[in-house]
């Protein structure tokens, strides 16, 4: 991939546009992170997930007929977070150190509350893998639940914090939530 296509990165990082993922005739590619130095990496994501309160108390009575929600949910964020490359194009596979996906219930909501962690050290940030864990958790509790309420409503995916890397630290601001 080298020659005139503008796709090796080399000189032309950000592409046409100033989106790393473009080069410079605007076409998708791979950002190459050969050059970078390896740094502690951190993200933290969101999810909620909205539903009628009696289904809030099945699924806290852990009485939904597919078994426990909260429990396959985080499985499900945690290994969404790991086969993240397999999901995104275009993004790398990173060896991720920690990952945590924390789930509580809301009653003001009604429903559930998805926060996610991830952890690395390695030369790209852990952004993507952390929303997809609060994706994929959120979505787990969908499908276990849709049989007893067709209403749940997934919202609020977002990035919290993202730590490490050239662009430092980034944390979301409270006048967003």
């Amino acid at each position: 991939m080298s020659g005139t296509s503008g796709t090796s990165g080399a000189s032309d990082k950000s592409g046409m546009s100033g989106l790393s993922h473009l080069d410079a005739r605007g076409r998708a590619r791979m950002v190459d992170v050969g050059g970078k130095d390896e740094t502690e990496r951190y993200a933290a994501a969101e999810a909620s997930v909205r539903m009628a309160p009696e289904t809030l108390a099945v699924i806290e009575d852990e009485a939904a007929p597919k078994g426990d929600v909260l429990a396959v949910a985080r499985l499900a964020g945690v290994m969404a977070a790991k086969r993240t490359h397999e999901l995104i194009p275009l993004c790398h596979p990173l060896a991720l150190s920690f990952v945590g996906v924390e789930i509580v219930a809301d009653r003001a909501l009604p429903g559930l509350r998805i926060a996610t962690e991830v952890r690395l050290t390695g030369k790209t940030g852990a952004e993507m893998e952390a929303l997809t864990a609060a994706s994929v958790a959120a979505l787990t509790v969908y499908d276990m639940c849709k049989a007893i309420d067709r209403g749940i409503e997934i919202g609020g995916v977002r990035l919290v914090e993202k730590r490490g890397g050239k662009s430092g630290v980034w944390t979301r601001e409270e006048s967003e939530r």
